[in-house]
């Protein structure tokens, strides 16, 4: 009974723990009736138009340009980007492709999707898709590991025929993530999220001055590294409770009835 009671009483304070790691693993809606999302995109790394998760951009365009877009990532999320172009009603085939890089300007695989799209002659859309890799707080130098900060998004076509240069297209791009947890956690992190002009920032912040030199202004709603609370700590808390119940139980069965041995008379 009173291993029963343990047991009851160490479950009740996990279920009680666990609470906030599910909270903070849930994805965060956007605002209702936000109309706050972006209608243009950039031209370049320098022009990227931020976009925030969870929003749906849009941008109208020709055949030809580079469209860039920003968004912030953080700790423990797995992006994926979804774009869609609709092409006008004339057109030759043509191969449309996303292309995603870090705030160092590295390009980072997709996990699955497709990046890279044909679209038949006469086809009035096509859509693409680029799951990244868990965005890891810490990583070797040497690394490509996905980092927390700001990511773009470049859209274009390649292969375009001279007829269909110019043409006009309009384009969407959302991104989503989904919450990874402890699984994806490591330790250590990052002194500052690679967000370009941060460093720059920071030194003015010191200084006391107004100047801001950051190129990227969303970052996510709690703020960067935002995630330091995972499913990771409630699973080891878990694993510490069912080692010492295994103990308590092993040590139970083993003592046996607690009494001296009676030593038989002549023995």
């Amino acid at each position: 009974m009173r291993i029963t009671r343990v047991l009851s009483t160490a479950l009740l304070a996990l279920g009680l723990a666990a609470g906030p790691a599910a909270a903070d693993s849930s994805p965060s809606a956007s605002p209702s009736g936000d109309s706050s999302a972006p209608t243009s995109a950039g031209t370049s790394f320098r022009t990227a138009v931020e976009v925030e998760q969870g929003r749906t951009a849009t941008a109208s365009a020709s055949t030809g340009d580079y469209l860039y877009w920003s968004f912030p990532a953080d700790t423990g999320q797995r992006p994926t980007v979804r774009t869609t172009v609709k092409l006008p009603g004339a057109h030759a085939a043509q191969t449309w492709q996303i292309d995603v890089y870090d705030g160092l300007r590295r390009r980072q695989a997709c996990q699955y999707g497709a990046q890279t799209r044909t679209a038949a002659q006469g086809a009035s859309s096509v859509e693409l898709a680029c799951v990244l890799r868990t965005v890891r707080a810490w990583s070797e130098p040497w690394a490509n590991d996905p980092l927390p900060g700001t990511y773009y998004v470049r859209l274009t076509a390649t292969g375009l025929g001279a007829a269909d240069l110019g043409q006009p297209v309009s384009a969407e791009l959302r991104v989503d993530s989904k919450d990874i947890g402890g699984s994806a956690a490591v330790d250590g992190s990052l002194a500052k999220p690679l967000v370009p002009g941060i460093a720059v920032t920071s030194e003015a912040e010191d200084d006391d001055t107004s100047a801001s030199a950051v190129l990227s202004s969303i970052e996510p709603d709690d703020g960067w590294a935002s995630g330091w609370w995972s499913d990771r700590w409630v699973w080891s808390a878990f694993g510490a409770v069912l080692a010492a119940l295994a103990g308590i139980g092993g040590y139970t069965l083993t003592r046996g009835s607690g009494r001296p041995r009676q030593v038989p008379p002549g023995a």
